[in-house]
């Protein structure tokens, strides 16, 4: 018998309003208006920095600070160059994937307003095969068509270099089981800590501690957001949740990207980043309350906030929770549904095991 979902009718639609809400790296403004409006009725207040970071706080004015953190952010596109003839060139904002851009919509983001266009590709009729060998998708060759007949044309509709483009694919639910859509990397992780503040309200849990529910700006272009409000927050602990691979389609390789299910629990990582007394307390707490939970080897860095947070000032016990993705940075990004739910659930009841003042340095 399926266990009953944590998740209420408010969660999930503010779950499909927040995915398909355009947040790119940089450009975060309207997802964190929406994120925060969500978590208003949650928290006692909040904190804002320079470039759009945003930690709610629950209990304020404690000396012991706790932060649940993810980010905020999507790839995207901006404008680098619009041709004579109208077509537009691009760069990449983050680890945008030229390989999946050719006859996908997208919205170039203008002071005038939202403008359509689709990235244009030759027909298959048209393309040059002499050489037997097709030429493939590059950010060489790759380009927007927005229906104008030349440049100005394209200007006149507030189109210029700089702008910022982001895919137009929305969210859906696929087969009753997974979550489906863009920037699931990493807006589901920003639901989720949401639900966790929802779920203390909800229970009216008294932590011993301040909460700090953390979304930061500029991940995907090197952790920045969470580089700067780690530092202005200055946590005693973090708990980060990001993406990670669910390893089970066609063309990964397990031996080099491990053996990770989508539905089989959150991904619990290793590294050096990680504070391990910190890890051991959040398996004791998975194991305690059966959520099932797997395991997963970072080697330098886990390239996430979590290393923004562990090397902030002084050193931040920190530790990583992650969420099974299939397609990651595609317009079809995967997750299962039982999956985020434990997350959620890892992440609350591992709040109600800190103590204030815990200390998890490893030699006292």
């Amino acid at each position: 018998m399926a266990q009953k979902s944590i998740l209420n009718a408010a969660s999930l639609k503010f779950l499909e309003k927040y995915i398909n809400n355009p947040s790119p790296t940089g450009f975060e403004t309207l997802g964190q208006q929406a994120w925060l409006e969500y978590l208003k009725p949650y928290i006692d207040s909040y904190e804002v920095d320079t470039y759009g970071s945003v930690a709610a706080v629950i209990n304020p004015g404690k000396k012991y600070k706790v932060a649940i953190e993810a980010h905020a952010d999507e790839i995207s596109w901006f404008v680098n160059y619009i041709t004579d003839k109208g077509f537009i060139y691009l760069r990449r904002n983050g680890g945008s994937d030229h390989m999946i851009a050719p006859s996908k919509r997208v919205i170039i983001h203008t002071d005038k307003g939202p403008v359509r266009a689709v990235f244009g590709w030759p027909a298959i009729h048209t393309r040059n095969h002499a050489m037997g060998k097709e030429e493939s998708p590059s950010m060489k060759n790759i380009t927007l068509d927005c229906g104008c007949t030349d440049k100005e044309e394209v200007e006149k509709l507030g189109v210029h270099v700089g702008c910022v483009v982001t895919f137009e694919d929305e969210f859906m639910t696929l087969n009753d089981r997974y979550y489906v859509g863009r920037a699931l990397d990493n807006r589901m992780g920003g639901f989720m800590i949401a639900e966790v503040a929802r779920l203390l309200h909800k229970n009216k849990v008294k932590l011993p501690f301040s909460l700090y529910v953390v979304n930061a700006v500029q991940e995907e272009i090197g952790l920045r957001g969470a580089e700067m409000i780690s530092r202005s927050i200055d946590p005693d602990v973090a708990i980060v949740t990001d993406v990670c691979h669910d390893t089970q389609t066609p063309m990964i390789d397990k031996k080099e990207q491990g053996d990770l299910h989508g539905g089989k629990g959150p991904v619990v990582t290793y590294g050096p980043a990680v504070q391990n007394n910190l890890l051991k307390k959040i398996i004791a707490t998975a194991e305690s309350n059966k959520i099932p939970f797997q395991r997963a080897a970072a080697s330098r860095s886990t390239g996430t906030d979590t290393d923004a947070f562990a090397y902030s000032g002084r050193g931040v016990a920190s530790a990583l929770i992650s969420l099974p993705l299939r397609y990651m940075h595609t317009t079809v990004e995967m997750t299962h549904k039982d999956d985020v739910e434990n997350v959620i659930k890892l992440i609350y009841e591992t709040l109600l095991n800190i103590k204030a003042g815990e200390d998890f340095r490893y030699l006292k």
